[in-house]
């Protein structure tokens, strides 16, 4: 064994390592953008050894299985980074693309043997698939950090597969035999940059997947699973950073402060399961009117806070009405037919410089307000004269 034969194992040994670890991975956290990355380094690891390991056939037939398993890797990596946004994976251009590829390079193999253009077909096909991934990410936000990171991977892998062998063949020419190519500085440039996108795009992959999961056990901790909203301790930690962000910028910020009306009575009267539903349509029907903005969480057992940054108090009211009125068509088909839930509203503006315990203070006084004068209503802070002493 020489020292080209460790090096040939190079790139097989980086897709087995992470084709594991995403395994490891998957088998922790059921997504399957996850499985997707597993199966494109297995996919990597497979077509690597095939064509640096595996033993010769017939008119070079093991370049065939060993590109359609690089095709392959590209696609499943491709999947893997979109479907991880959520985003449609393009199955079928991508299918088309590694068809047309595999077609071209058979008739380089079989029909007008090239290897140089062999070589293009795939690199190409490979690229014009990663194309397609920095299509996908192209309009979403991107908020993090790795976020970008993923993005300048598929676009750096995409330059690199497509203009990658046209630059170097053009400067080197073609190859006449597989020993050449092999000893080319062609498949040296090969190794080296497939090896090190491949550990790049691996790790920023994971920590993705850390991110991921750290922010869904954030959500867990912060989350109110019955109404869907967040939890007291998550409202007040988003809503406290949403407030200061909306003074820095002197926006306005309104605050709401629902609480169902004689729930007690309900629960007493038709069970918890009904109270409980009670509460599942309350957070279902803010979700669904609230602006996307809004941070709207369960701070009490029948009590709601939600905090709409950039809001004046006309659009505040709007959606408060839009809660109050809407609420008994959100429950119509969770709860007995002769029942008719209904909630009281508080509504505060923050002022400049006004913290969210203020805030809460005021809105509860004016959510005290709505329940004093007879219910199912929507009451406004308004601050206390303030009175002169006499003589003043």
């Amino acid at each position: 064994m020489n020292g080209q034969f460790f090096i040939q194992l190079l790139n097989p040994g980086i897709g087995l390592l992470f084709a594991t670890a995403f395994l490891l991975l998957w088998l922790n956290r059921r997504e399957r953008y996850v499985a997707y990355a597993a199966a494109a380094y297995t996919a990597s690891a497979i077509a690597f050894l095939i064509l640096d390991v595996g033993p010769v056939l017939p008119m070079e037939l093991q370049r065939l299985p060993a590109n359609m398993g690089f095709l392959a890797t590209g696609m499943l990596f491709a999947a893997a980074i979109i479907k991880r946004y959520d985003r449609p994976v393009p199955w079928r251009a991508m299918s088309v693309t590694a068809a047309i590829s595999i077609a071209a390079f058979l008739w380089f193999l079989l029909g007008h043997p090239s290897i140089a253009a062999r070589i293009l077909t795939i690199s190409i096909g490979a690229g014009i698939i990663a194309a397609m991934v920095v299509v996908a990410l192209w309009p979403i936000e991107k908020r993090h950090l790795i976020d970008r990171v993923l993005f300048w991977v598929a676009l750096f892998s995409a330059l690199n597969l497509i203009v990658r062998p046209v630059v170097l063949l053009s400067l080197g020419g073609g190859f006449d035999d597989y020993i050449g190519f092999q000893q080319s500085v062609y498949w040296t440039t090969v190794q080296f940059t497939q090896a090190m996108v491949s550990i790049v795009a691996a790790i920023s992959l994971m920590v993705a997947v850390a991110l991921d999961q750290i922010a869904e056990l954030r959500r867990e901790a912060d989350g109110d699973d019955l109404s869907g909203l967040l939890n007291r301790r998550g409202f007040e930690a988003q809503a406290d950073a949403a407030l200061r962000r909306a003074q820095s910028e002197a926006r306005p910020v309104a605050l709401l402060v629902a609480d169902l009306d004689r729930f007690k009575s309900i629960n007493d009267t038709h069970g918890h399961a009904v109270g409980d539903a009670i509460i599942a349509a309350f957070g279902a029907h803010v979700r669904r009117i609230g602006p996307a903005h809004m941070i709207a969480g369960r701070i009490g057992g029948e009590e709601f806070a939600l905090l709409v940054p950039g809001a004046s108090i006309e659009a505040a009211r709007q959606i408060a009405e839009a809660v109050r009125t809407g609420l008994q068509a959100a429950c119509a088909d969770r709860i007995p037919a002769n029942l008719c839930p209904t909630t009281s509203i508080g509504l505060a503006i923050g002022a400049p410089g006004a913290t969210l315990s203020a805030l809460m203070q005021e809105a509860d006084q004016a959510l005290y307000e709505a329940k004093r004068t007879g219910r199912n209503r929507v009451r406004t802070f308004t601050p206390k004269p303030v009175r002169l002493a006499a003589g003043a």
